[in-house]
């Protein structure tokens, strides 16, 4: 299962921030409006511009969004405008992505006029400090992600995200329609968007090919328009892989379900079945029930395991 396209080290333009921020930030742009495209962030942290402000300025981390609150206007309003201008100045500003001020405060005009010159974006909301911290890094957290893409099909199945991988042709987009009809949900075909957000890796589907799906003799479908809303799925975390393997080259599979296997991505680990495909088998009920048989070991419930343990205190019994 190799990446088709991964991005390990993402980052966004301010002009982009400002324009796809959550809805309650309601950010404005109050100076550095020359700056918004050309300034990177690069980091989901968040940094307070306080220390910097009082002269540690080393304390500055690259692509951060800047936090300027209560605290750091007063402290610049006990300065002169000549004091401002240089506590301003000493700030290694390149370092700076933007500078996000918070409760609706007003800015000393010497803010204004260095952002000016500099091409610094300052930005404002009317959120408290808090607020707008937490905000601010679930947003970054998300639109930084790493990301990769992965071919297959990604299915919601009793609430976990399930990773359907193998060959093209093995009928993985048809084992899906299967699986729609038996009241699961299509989160994407073919094409899959892979992000990891902290220890979780979420999957989603590519906006154009969002709802639809290939299925070979019948065309591309909507599968919102087949067989309802609730037929479609929103981006999911992925708990489960399962590949699919023609049989002639699954000779190594596992028999009993003793050896547990996983795929890792982007260094998160996750449970793996692999199933082989041959005539008469029916894949979309083995996958169903690879689902099931997760969700009970998840449970503590192993049957593989139950039976082994039986089996052996029987020969033990045998014996003595």
């Amino acid at each position: 299962m190799s990446p088709a396209k991964t991005n390990e080290d993402p980052k966004i333009s301010v002009a982009d921030f400002v324009k796809n921020a959550p809805a309650e930030l309601d950010v404005e742009v109050l100076a550095g409006k020359n700056g918004l495209r050309q300034k990177r962030i690069v980091s989901s942290r968040i940094q307070k511009l306080g220390l910097a402000l009082a002269g540690f300025s080393h304390y500055i981390h690259a692509g951060r969004v800047q936090i300027v609150g209560q605290s750091e206007i007063s402290y610049l309003a006990q300065l002169e405008s000549k004091q401002r201008i240089e506590a301003l100045n000493n700030l290694d500003l390149d370092k700076i992505s933007c500078v996000l001020i918070t409760k609706n405060l007003e800015p000393p005009p010497e803010l204004k006029l260095v952002a000016e010159e500099k091409n610094l974006p300052v930005l404002r909301t009317a959120r408290v400090s808090s607020k707008a911290i937490n905000l601010v890094s679930t947003h970054l957290l998300k639109v930084l992600a790493p990301k990769t893409t992965r071919h297959g099909v990604l299915m919601e199945m009793y609430g976990l995200g399930v990773l359907i991988v193998g060959d093209s042709g093995i009928g993985k987009s048809e084992c899906a329609l299967d699986l729609i009809t038996r009241g699961h949900r299509l989160i994407s075909d073919d094409t899959i968007i892979l992000k990891r957000i902290g220890d979780c890796l979420e999957g989603s589907s590519p906006e154009l090919t969002y709802e639809h799906l290939e299925i070979r003799g019948l065309g591309i479908i909507n599968v919102r328009d087949l067989f309802g809303v609730s037929a479609v799925g929103e981006p999911k975390p992925i708990e489960l892989v399962v590949e699919v393997k023609r049989w002639i080259d699954a000779a190594d599979v596992e028999r009993l379900g003793l050896d547990r296997q996983e795929e890792e991505i982007f260094g998160v680990k996750i449970t793996k079945f692999v199933l082989p495909v041959g005539a008469g088998r029916n894949l979309s009920t083995l996958i169903e029930t690879a689902v099931r048989i997760h969700l009970l070991r998840n449970s503590g419930f192993d049957a593989a395991k139950t039976l082994v343990e039986k089996h052996s205190a029987l020969l033990k019994s045998n014996v003595n």
